[in-house]
C-alpha cells in the first residue's frame, strides 16, 4: 500500500505541471478573450481537483498501510515477548513501551516517510517540463539542487546519532514511569514519593535537551532547504526577466530556443517552486524515518530473543491424574530453590489443599500446571503426557484466583467472558451455581447490573463468585484455586466455601491457600514448608 501511496503522491507532481501550464497560457491567454483562456481554465480547475486528490488519496493509503503494519507487529511483539522464558522476558516498562511508543514510531516511516521517497521521482518529472520550456531554466534547478543533497547528507549524519540518543532518552522515560506506575502503592507506602519524583525529573530533562538537540539540527536542514529552494526561484526568476528583456548573456542563446515568451516564462517561474517540494516533503519526514530505525533495533532485539518452540496444548477430556516427580524450581536471581525435590501423585477427581507460610510455593506449583514456568530439574506429568517448555493445559483449566479478572460492563458480560456464545438463561444458572442469587436480589438490574474494571460495588467474596460463576458455566475437568478466600470475612468465606466445593465435585482439583476451612473439604492436605 505504500507504493500506491507513493505512485499517488507523484501523480501529484503530473497535476502540478498540468497547474503551472493552465496558469501560464490561461494568463496570457485572456487578452484574447475568454474563448482562448476557457480550455486552459479548465484544465487549471481539473488540476487542482486531482491534486488535492492525490494528496488526501496518498495520506489515507499510506495511514492505512501505517495502521495494519502497527497491528500486526505489535500483536507479535506482545506474542513473543509473553511467550520468552521468565529470565529472558523484557521488564514490564520496556515491554510496554515495545509493543506501544517503539512500534508506534513507525506510523510516520510508512505512513509519510515511504510514500515521500518513492515520489521524489516527481522531481525529474517537473525538471523534464522545465527542460521542454527552457533548457537554461532546468539546469539552474538542477545546479541548486547538488549543493542542497551535499547539506542533507551533512545534516542527516549529523542527526543521525542525536535522534537515536533522543529516542533511546524517551524509551527509558517511558518505561521508567510504567514501572513506577505500578509500584505506586509501594512508593506512597515508604514516602519515596520526592525520591522517585527527582529521578523522574532527571529523566524528563534529559529528554528534553536531546530533544533540543535534535530540533536544532532539524531547523538547520529545514534552513538549507528553504534557502536553496528560495535561491532556485530567485536565479529563474532573474534569468526568465533577464530574457524577457532581450538582456541574456550570449552564452545561453543556443539553449533556450530564442527569446522566452511570456507564456513559456511564467510557465518555469510557476514551476520552479514545485521541483524542491518532493524534496521538502522528504525532509520533513526524515526524522520519522531515523525514529523508525532507532526503533527497529529495540524491537529486533527483543525478537533475536527466539522462546522455546511450545509443544501444543493439552485438551482434557475427564479429570486428569497430575504427578510432579522430583521437581526442582528456582527462579532467576535466587539463590534457594521454591521447590526442591517436590514429589506429588494426584488421583483422578482428587481434591489436594496445599498449605503453608507464603514463599512456601503453592502459587508456583499452579504456575507449573499452568506452563508459566518451568522446572529447573524434575517433571511434571499430566495422565501420560510431561509437560513440555512451554506447554499448558491451560485451555482445560477453570481457574480462580485472588483478584479475579474485572472487566468494564455488566455482571452478565463479565460471567459470559468464560463463554461469550452462552444464552442469559445458562448465565443465570451459572449465577445461581456461583451462589449470587442473594446479591442479585438486592440489585434492581440483576446481572445488567454496570460494574466498572475496579469491580466496584462487589465485595471480595462477590468478585470471587463471579470467578466461580465463569467456571460453572464453562466447567473445565481441572479446577485450581489460588487464595480464593484471601479477601472476604468469615461469614463470606463459609458461604464460598461451600460453592467451591460444589464446583470440586468430580473434577481434579488443586488449593493453594492459607485458610483450615477451605482446606478441610479437600481430599487431601499437602503441608509445604518455606526455605
Amino acid at each position: 500500500m505504500t507504493r500506491i501511496a507513493g505512485t499517488v503522491l507523484t501523480l501529484e507532481s503530473v497535476a502540478a505541471i498540468g497547474f503551472a501550464a493552465a496558469l501560464a497560457y490561461g494568463l496570457t491567454a485572456l487578452p484574447r478573450g475568454l474563448p482562448a483562456a476557457a480550455p486552459w481554465l479548465v484544465l487549471g480547475v481539473v488540476s487542482a481537483t486531482v491534486r488535492g486528490g492525490c494528496g488526501f488519496l496518498s495520506a489515507r493509503t499510506g495511514a492505512e498501510a501505517a495502521r495494519r503494519a502497527k497491528s500486526i507487529l505489535r500483536d507479535r511483539m506482545t506474542r513473543h515477548s509473553l511467550a520468552l522464558p521468565l529470565s529472558q522476558r523484557p521488564e514490564t516498562g520496556a515491554l510496554m513501551t515495545a509493543a506501544i511508543d517503539r512500534v508506534e514510531t513507525l506510523d510516520g516511516y510508512i505512513a509519510r516517510f515511504l510514500p515521500a521517497k518513492a515520489a521524489v521521482s516527481g522531481l525529474f518529472l517537473v525538471l523534464v517540463a522545465t527542460a521542454v520550456a527552457s533548457p537554461v531554466g532546468a539546469a539552474i534547478l538542477a545546479a541548486t539542487l547538488l549543493p542542497f543533497i551535499f547539506l542533507m547528507i551533512l545534516a542527516g549524519t549529523a542527526a543521525a546519532d542525536q535522534a537515536a540518543a533522543q529516542f533511546q532518552a524517551m524509551m527509558r522515560l517511558g518505561a521508567v514511569f510504567a514501572d513506577r506506575i505500578r509500584a505506586l502503592p509501594l512508593i506512597l507506602a515508604f514516602q519515596a514519593e520526592a525520591a522517585e519524583t527527582s529521578r523522574l525529573a532527571q529523566a524528563a530533562g534529559d529528554l528534553k535537551r536531546r530533544t533540543m538537540a535534535v530540533l536544532r539540527i532539524a531547523f538547520i536542514s529545514s534552513a538549507g532547504l528553504e534557502f536553496f529552494a528560495a535561491l532556485a526561484v530567485a536565479l529563474v526568476a532573474v534569468y526568465c526577466g533577464f530574457n524577457l528583456l532581450g538582456l541574456a548573456p550570449e552564452f545561453v542563446q543556443p539553449f533556450h530556443f530564442g527569446h522566452l515568451d511570456l507564456a513559456r516564462a511564467f510557465f518555469i517561474l510557476a514551476l520552479a517552486p514545485e521541483f524542491y517540494l518532493p524534496m521538502r516533503r522528504l525532509a520533513a519526514t526524515y526524522h520519522d524515518r531515523q525514529s523508525a530505525e532507532t526503533a527497529a533495533d529495540g524491537l529486533m532485539a527483543i525478537a533475536a530473543q527466539a522462546p522455546p518452540a511450545a509443544a501444543a496444548p493439552l485438551a482434557l477430556q475427564a479429570a486428569p491424574r497430575i504427578r510432579f516427580d522430583h521437581v526442582m524450581l528456582r527462579y532467576p536471581g535466587h539463590d534457594h530453590a521454591v521447590l526442591d525435590a517436590f514429589t506429588l501423585d494426584i488421583a483422578p477427581g482428587q481434591t489436594v489443599a496445599l498449605l503453608g507460610p507464603s514463599g512456601a510455593g503453592k502459587t508456583s506449583i499452579l504456575n507449573l500446571l499452568l506452563g508459566l514456568v518451568e522446572p529447573t530439574q524434575g517433571r511434571v506429568f499430566i495422565d501420560d503426557h510431561a509437560l513440555g517448555p512451554l506447554a499448558t493445559v491451560a485451555g482445560s483449566v477453570g481457574w480462580v484466583g485472588q483478584s479475579p479478572l474485572i472487566t468494564a460492563g455488566t455482571l452478565a458480560e463479565n460471567i459470559a467472558l468464560a463463554r461469550p456464545d452462552a444464552t442469559g438463561t445458562e448465565i443465570l444458572l451459572a449465577a445461581r451455581e456461583a451462589g449470587l442469587s442473594a446479591m442479585l436480589a438486592t440489585r434492581a438490574q440483576g446481572l445488567q447490573t454496570d460494574i466498572d474494571e475496579r469491580g466496584s460495588g462487589l465485595s471480595g467474596g462477590e468478585r470471587q463468585r463471579v470467578a466461580l460463576a465463569r467456571f460453572f458455566l464453562n466447567p473445565a475437568p481441572l479446577l485450581l484455586l489460588d487464595e480464593p478466600t484471601a479477601h472476604v470475612d468469615a461469614a463470606a468465606e463459609e458461604a464460598l466455601v461451600a460453592s467451591i466445593a460444589k464446583a470440586a465435585q468430580g473434577r481434579t482439583t488443586l488449593i493453594a491457600t492459607h485458610s483450615p476451612r477451605l482446606a478441610a473439604i479437600a481430599d487431601r492436605i499437602v503441608r509445604l514448608e518455606a526455605e
